[in-house]
């Protein structure tokens, strides 16, 4: 019986939707290549590099060395931004917002990120000498440093990557 209502006892059935009634479906989509092309690479890269530092240095008493709080800050905010745009990719939302300029917001982010990146990995290492070598916040310190100036290489590629785009006229894959 094809097309016949099953009947739940204790439930009266609803009414059926007309026969003109859009079909639900959603429109939510992701791009499946995205981890497989270097833009996804690298923003995976980005999120992984940028978590490393901030967890290294979140992990140990980074207060007593004030320049940390801002190694810290941008951080944090740069792999929350990071995560936003590698969501936004993902669900190829840049496809569907046609009205932001996605290849220039990438590449004013990603440059901006590289910069500040730039300045966290000097002042981490900067901040190494702080601590007693072979110490827990040595280590962490030590480490961060390298996460960064590694997560600052990222950036720079994704603004290498970006602009190349962004100057061809074309759209990201």
């Amino acid at each position: 019986m094809e097309g016949a209502a099953v009947a739940v006892p204790g439930r009266s059935p609803g009414p059926s939707p007309p026969d003109n009634y859009p079909s639900m479906s959603s429109t939510l989509a992701f791009d499946q290549h995205l981890a497989a092309s270097p833009k996804g690479l690298l923003l995976l890269a980005e999120m992984t590099g940028g978590l490393l530092v901030w967890v290294l240095i979140g992990g140990t008493e980074y207060s007593s060395v004030p320049a940390l709080g801002w190694v810290m800050f941008v951080a944090i905010l740069c792999w929350v931004l990071t995560i936003g745009l590698f969501i936004v990719f993902l669900s190829r939302a840049h496809v569907r917002a046609t009205w932001v300029p996605w290849n220039k917001v990438s590449v004013c982010f990603n440059g901006s990120a590289t910069v500040l990146y730039l300045v966290n990995a000097a002042v981490s290492t900067a901040s190494v000498s702080r601590a007693t070598r072979g110490r827990h916040n040595y280590n962490c310190w030590a480490s961060s440093a390298l996460f960064a100036f590694l997560t600052t290489l990222c950036y720079a590629g994704s603004s290498w990557l970006g602009y190349r785009v962004w100057r061809a006229g074309g759209e990201e894959q």
